[in-house]
């Protein structure tokens, strides 16, 4: 049973979001908690639009055993498509790229007991210039629900002409994907991609099961670092069937060091960030398999209470500053608490007195950090860590 000195850092977390995150939220049968899976566009852009890598990703999340931990899309993104619509103003596949179609190739991902994702657009055309769905929403919604799509992102390319120019924004236009999807009766997980515009995060949750908070992310630490800081400031909007989505995972693409891609993966899982891969799957090294692989922080970022972490303050310490990344995360789970340690600017030891912690107070806590798998009971933490690096905390019980 969760220990009574623990229920007031979830009343202190959730407080605000039981107002702003839980009231009216889409509630479409599907994404209670974020997505975890793979997207296309990270690991070739076009070129990674076909049946063939999709199968291979799929067989890889398999073989490396990724199905069973919960990874559960493989996701299409842009160039999936014909250049146009057919005669009847229909989305259709490129068939040199998916000769059986996309509604064969998702019973062929069906078949491994995974889910099938597509890409569309809210404009005129998508980023790459293909059919976009202003205008048939309702169409393409039909179709995606006839193929057995089961996710859907959707972009925000070349609205300018029938929306922006005109002063609509993407809180106006966004719902009408919403309802044409709605209405299919399928169970479509809705990805807005509208790279953070017009406060996404306060509406968001009507509307979609996440919503992207910021611009793409890059290949490189400033990225990941400056994405996740601004997260940090919107957490009170996730809730159970909606999350702020911190964009795709750059980890597996060469740059970032082990090291770097252990906060990335922490700080997008305590965040309750969708967990989109984005590399060759069959390519993985070692160490990154086994940081996407953690079970303990799978199941922090999978934990039903649905609360993101965010920053907090130890005594002594300099408050957060706007845009940068910050040391010290604690959010709520079911069961305990979750407390991140963050190397941001250099190696250093950190260390949190679980009095500082909000809502656990003063006294003794047993805990397991989750990458190194050390435990142990008190009424602190301390780690040591590289550059960069990250030690995620889960806080259990009071002793």
């Amino acid at each position: 049973m969760l220990n009574k000195l623990l229920v007031p850092l979830i009343v202190l977390f959730s407080r605000a979001s039981s107002r702003t995150a839980s009231e009216k939220r889409l509630d479409n049968g599907v994404g209670r908690t974020p997505a975890l899976g793979w997207n296309s566009w990270n690991q070739g852009g076009c070129n990674a639009a076909s049946a063939t890598v999709v199968l291979n990703t799929a067989k890889a999340f398999v073989d490396l055993g990724l199905k069973d931990l919960g990874y559960t899309y493989v996701n299409i993104d842009d160039c999936w498509s014909a250049k146009q619509r057919n005669s009847t103003g229909h989305l259709v596949a490129d068939t040199s790229k998916f000769p059986k179609g996309i509604d064969g190739l998702a019973r062929e991902v069906h078949a491994m007991g995974l889910k099938l994702g597509l890409y569309g657009d809210a404009g005129t055309q998508t980023c790459a210039l293909y059919p976009g769905s202003y205008g048939s929403e309702q169409k393409d919604a039909d179709t995606l629900a006839a193929w057995g799509v089961d996710y859907w992102k959707f972009d925000n390319c070349l609205t300018e002409q029938v929306y922006t120019n005109k002063g609509i924004k993407s809180q106006q236009y966004y719902p009408i994907m919403r309802d044409a999807l709605l209405k299919t009766g399928r169970p479509i997980l809705f990805s807005i991609c509208q790279w953070g515009r017009d406060e996404v995060w306060t509406w968001g949750g009507k509307v979609g099961n996440s919503w992207r908070m910021s611009e793409d992310i890059q290949n490189n630490w400033a990225s990941v670092s400056s994405i996740a800081a601004r997260a940090a400031t919107m957490y009170q909007y996730a809730a159970p069937g909606g999350f702020n989505d911190l964009d795709m995972m750059e980890l597996g693409n060469g740059v970032l060091t082990e090291a770097e891609e252990r906060a990335h993966f922490g700080l997008w899982a305590i965040m309750k960030s969708p967990i989109i891969m984005g590399t060759d799957m069959t390519k993985l090294k070692a160490s990154t398999l086994n940081i996407i692989k953690n079970k303990g922080i799978l199941a922090i970022h999978q934990d039903p209470l649905g609360k993101a972490a965010t920053t907090f303050t130890p005594k002594g310490q300099p408050a957060p500053v706007s845009g940068k990344l910050y040391r010290y995360y604690a959010g709520p789970l079911s069961d305990g608490v979750v407390v991140g340690l963050v190397a941001a600017d250099g190696a250093e030891t950190l260390t949190v007195n679980f009095s500082d912690v909000p809502g656990l107070g003063a006294g003794s806590f047993t805990w397991t950090e989750l990458y190194s798998g050390r435990n142990g009971t008190g009424t602190s933490v301390s780690q040591r860590l590289a550059t960069h690096d990250m030690a995620v905390f889960k806080v259990v019980t009071h002793v």
